[in-house]
This record gives C-alpha cells, structure tokens and sequence, in this order.
C-alpha cells in the first residue's frame, strides 16, 4: 500500500475518531457537568483552606452559590411549561448547590473557631442562617445556632454578658 494511501486512512481515522470524541463531548449530560463544576469548587474550597488562603475559599463557595441562582432561574422559568424529568434534575442540581454551599459554609465556620478567629466565625455562621431560610433548608439554620451558643462557651460575645 502506498504511503499516502495510508497517511490518509490513518487520517480519516483520526478524523471518524475526532468527531466521535466531540460527539461525546457535546452530549455528555448537563447534570452531569453541574456535578463537575460543584465538585471542582468544593475540592478548591477545601484546597484554599488548607492553605490558610480563606478569601480564595470564600469565592469558590460564593461561586456554587451562584450557580445554585442561576438554577434557580432556570427553574422559574419553566414553572409555567409541563412537567417533565428535566425540571426534576433541575430541582436535583439545585438542592445538591445548595446543600453543598450549606455544608461548605458550616465548614468555614468550624475552620475559624478552631484557628480562634471567633468574630468571623460567628459572622459566617450568621450568615447560613441569614441565606438558608427555606423550610428545607432548617437543619443547616439549627447547625448554625448551635455552633453559634458553643462559640459563646469559648468566646462569649458582648451581647450575651
């Protein structure tokens, strides 16, 4: 076989194999890549308070965060279409952001009680109970509260005197 018969095969192999991999790429589920996304900040998340780098770790959590109001956008938007399984996923996404952010949030919390930062703790969790306020959301609410009176054992704050 001459070598630009086989220079194109191989060519037009890659080519078939290229498209196919784009194809893959393209239809690789939305859900599936929101999951990705979620998990690549958490891991910066926790990768940044590793480092001490807390503002960094404060970002990737405001960017789930974000994401999570974008979904529920998405879902807004829809709620006047029939229902079908795509909104289910959505409402998925979405409680999985939200949780998520929760739990990172809870997380910081205890990272700056333990590093004695106690004003920034009790502030970060104030903030869970200032933005998780859906009926759903109580559990991260009570978390907060109880993290909140254990600070006031170690650090007790000017009002509660």
């Amino acid at each position: 076989m001459p070598i630009h018969i086989r220079t194109r095969s191989i060519w037009k192999g890659l080519l078939v194999l290229s498209a196919c991999t784009a194809f893959v790429h393209c239809s690789h589920d939305i859900h599936e890549k929101r999951a990705d996304t979620i998990k690549n900040h958490v891991e910066s998340f926790y990768g940044h308070l590793k480092h001490d780098r807390i503002a960094a770790a404060v970002r990737e959590n405001e960017a789930i965060e974000h994401l999570s109001g974008q979904l529920g956008d998405i879902i807004i938007r829809r709620v006047n279409q029939p229902g079908n399984n795509q909104v289910d996923r959505e409402w998925t996404d979405l409680r999985t952001a939200k949780e998520t952010a929760a739990q990172n949030w809870l997380a910081l919390g205890q990272y700056l009680s333990i590093k004695k930062q106690y004003p920034q703790a009790r502030s970060t969790y104030q903030r869970v109970m200032d933005t998780y306020t859906d009926l759903t959301e109580r559990t991260y609410r009570d978390q907060a509260a109880r993290a909140i009176r254990d600070l006031d054992i170690l650090n007790p704050s000017p009002a509660s005197h």
